[in-house]
């Protein structure tokens, strides 16, 4: 249902200054059958009103792509099972830290750019400093989505790539929302250590706004089906 905050997440937060409400909206559990521009307009347009920013996950676009992978059907190289036992493990999630997600990070950006930035990084990190493999993987590596059991069936046994030109996606769903309302799309990766975006329809300020408004990440981890949402800047009464 929309209009009702996830559990555990507010519905109106206070941002610069501003009141803004954060819609969820359901949706069924969008498959590689699935096109990304019906599943949008069918649920977003009974909530979208002129002036919103839909913001939509990332995850839900790359699936509708068809990049999403069943874990037992990739086959990891020696190389990346070598190089996912010396990912760093942490509370973030499994990342490029088993075989399948390191394979997907060969095949995503190059085997070339990943040795070099696992060389690299094994370096830096010697000397206390974190984070140098992924800023030289690049945004493809970083995006890799593994399984995890707190993902809806099927995708918690499934790796799940970045969407491709997000960008693009932003501006073809702004584009099929029009004649219901007038909205800023945004193509977004959130989760409750922080987000990026992916693509959008707004400018550069406009997006870090939205990253503020978007830190608690209210769509939720884990089983809510509430892939979309409606930004809503509340006027003061």
């Amino acid at each position: 249902m929309s209009g009702e905050p996830n559990e555990g997440k507010a519905l109106d937060v206070d941002v610069a200054g501003q009141r803004v409400r954060r819609i969820p909206i359901k949706t069924h559990v969008v498959t590689t059958e699935d096109d990304i521009i019906d599943v949008v307009t069918r649920y977003a347009s009974p909530v979208i009103e002129p002036g919103d920013l839909l913001f939509v996950t990332e995850k839900i676009v790359a699936i509708s792509q068809g990049r999403s992978y069943a874990v037992d059907a990739i086959e990891a190289r020696p190389l990346a099972r070598w190089l996912s036992r010396r990912v760093t493990k942490t509370s973030h999630g499994i990342g490029l830290g088993i075989p399948e997600t390191m394979e997907m990070a060969l095949r995503e950006c190059g085997t070339p750019r990943i040795v070099f930035a696992a060389g690299v990084a094994a370096i830096t990190k010697a000397v206390g400093r974190r984070g140098d493999f992924y800023r030289i993987a690049g945004s493809k590596a970083r995006g890799i989505d593994g399984p995890t059991s707190g993902t809806i069936p099927p995708y918690n046994t499934q790796v799940v790539l970045v969407p491709e030109k997000p960008r693009q996606v932003a501006r073809d769903l702004q584009a099929a929302l029009a004649s219901v309302a007038a909205v800023d799309v945004a193509v977004v990766d959130i989760n409750d250590f922080g987000g990026n975006i992916l693509g959008s329809t707004l400018d550069t300020a406009g997006e870090r706004r939205l990253v503020s408004i978007l830190a608690d990440n209210p769509l939720g981890q884990g089983h809510q089906s509430t892939p979309l949402g409606v930004v809503r800047f509340v006027a003061a009464e």
